[in-house]
């Protein structure tokens, strides 16, 4: 199957297809009325559901075997300046190409009631994710950024037109801190590009540098930094929280469930993959800052009334093993970094749909406000109590997996840091627990005796997201290996396997 499959999109720019699906939207959307909203829906998701399809068709065509750049597409652009078109994935890559299908067709369906201006909300959404599409597949320097910039700037408008609460600090805070994490991006990139004495931004070619110690001394921490602040490395992370919970709905999903993935993608796959001894260099300062992130974020989730809140710095806190197991430099840790990023964004993604479906049938996120939910709405306290316990790390869901690898191989490097990181998940356990006890269970409300329980759209995008959290929970021996395909070359310049 696997050849077969490969074969067949080997014959067509599988790539460029994936990402300009949603782009096309993006036009065709332009040209209809914004008053025929079942037609700007209905676009939106087709468009959508294509790239996601096809997402799935090349994470099963990917040769995990033979491993490396696979479906490359490339010719030149603008040589004169080193600019190429190059697109490619690994097996990393195919992961969160994947990740992204899946949390945008989630998200158009947990739109679909969307009534406030959707003509104009569908184009920033999708065009949002025409960026990380292009981001997961570049590996053209130059090009990378491009798309990146393209991922990031919609968040403001999305936010500040669409959010709620204070949604002009939130979103002027988010797009400062991740403007700020973009001019250290491009100096980092441009150090790459004059450092290598090339004049070429393409990844592979960069690979084949070895660039001066002190040079990654000091560059190393520039690009760490600038993609570690979409990670919401502590202490940069203060954007994220007050991000997610002015967010609506979908760009919740999206902010926690791939844009946050994009910078810990850049950590590991242009910082410490291109400048290895600077990594080795930095990181046990940068271990040291991710178990701040874990304990701190589970501890702040704690502290929070609010469901959106809860949610947001619970996702501080898992972001935190992403950048423990990118610190730790072996290939396990890196595995479980990987499968981690995908876990927690389907995971994550899922949290975000159901606190906003909540949301819009109580019109309050104060947990103390609820109770006895379950009563009138079983499937959303259903998929609410699964999707807790898979942020809690019970086996047979996709956390666990995915945490269990990441602390096996941090230990191997930070055995202390490791010990003390794991009381995290006790946290982790406190908090969702009593969340679902307080606001799902006990005496119901008479204000909440006529709620609804989720429509058949709102279902079937949380079965999508809880049918991957089982799937890669119960069998994770696929994509496992998948991913470790492409990290195995990153450890092995690292010194680590």
């Amino acid at each position: 199957m696997q050849q077969f499959l490969a074969s067949m999109l080997s014959q067509i720019p599988i790539l460029t297809i994936i990402y300009i699906m949603p782009l096309i939207a993006v036009i065709l959307l332009f040209l209809i009325p914004g008053k025929n909203q079942k037609a700007i829906r209905i676009v939106s998701l087709v468009f959508s559901s294509i790239s996601f399809v096809l997402s799935i068709l090349l994470f099963f065509a990917y040769d995990w075997n033979a491993g490396g750049f696979q479906f490359v597409e490339r010719f030149d652009w603008i040589p004169s300046i080193g600019v190429n078109y190059f697109m490619a994935v690994t097996g990393t890559n195919v992961v969160l190409v994947l990740l992204t299908g899946i949390i945008i067709t989630a998200g158009v369906l947990a739109s679909w009631s969307l009534d406030t201006r959707p003509k104009e909300f569908f184009i920033l959404l999708l065009l949002l994710v025409t960026g990380v599409f292009g981001v997961f597949m570049a590996y053209n320097l130059f090009l990378f950024f491009l798309f990146y910039e393209i991922a990031v700037i919609p968040m403001y408008l999305l936010i500040g037109i669409w959010g709620t609460g204070p949604k002009e600090y939130s979103a002027m805070k988010l797009t400062l801190y991740l403007m700020a994490g973009s001019a250290l991006i491009i100096s980092g990139i441009l150090g790459l590009f004059f450092g290598s004495g090339l004049s070429t931004f393409d990844f592979d070619r960069l690979l084949t540098v070895n660039y001066d110690i002190t040079f990654q001394k000091i560059f190393f921490p520039i690009l760490f930094t600038g993609f570690g602040i979409l990670a919401a490395l502590w202490p940069f992370h203060t954007w994220s929280p007050d991000g997610h919970a002015s967010a609506p709905t979908a760009v919740s999903m999206l902010h926690a469930g791939v844009l946050m993935k994009l910078g810990a993608y850049g950590c590991l796959f242009v910082a410490v993959w291109l400048l290895p001894e600077g990594a080795k260099f930095w990181a046990p300062t940068i271990a040291v800052l991710t178990l701040v992130n874990i304990i701190y974020g589970a501890i702040g989730a704690v502290a929070q009334k609010d469901l959106k809140y809860i949610v947001a710095y619970s996702s501080v806190s898992h972001m935190g093993i992403v950048l423990l197991g990118i610190t730790a430099g072996n290939s396990v840790a890196y595995s479980g970094a990987v499968l981690q990023m995908f876990s927690h964004g389907v995971m994550t993604g899922l949290f975000f749909a159901l606190v906003g479906m909540t949301y819009g049938r109580t019109h309050t996120r104060y947990i103390y406000d609820m109770g006895g939910l379950a009563k009138r709405m079983p499937a959303l306290a259903a998929f609410f109590v699964l999707t807790g316990l898979c942020s809690l790390g019970l086996p047979a869901l996709s956390g666990f997996v995915a945490e269990i690898t990441v602390f096996i191989g941090a230990f191997r490097t930070y055995p202390v840091l490791t010990v003390i990181a794991i009381a995290g998940i006790i946290i982790t356990a406190f908090y969702v627990l009593r969340m679902i006890q307080i606001v799902f269970f006990g005496k119901l409300d008479e204000h909440y005796k006529d709620l609804t329980d989720a429509n058949p759209v709102e279902f079937t995008a949380l079965a999508i997201l809880m049918f991957f959290i089982v799937a890669v929970g119960v069998w994770p021996f696929l994509m496992m290996k998948v991913i470790h395909s492409s990290v195995l070359p990153i450890a092995a310049r690292m010194g680590g396997m």
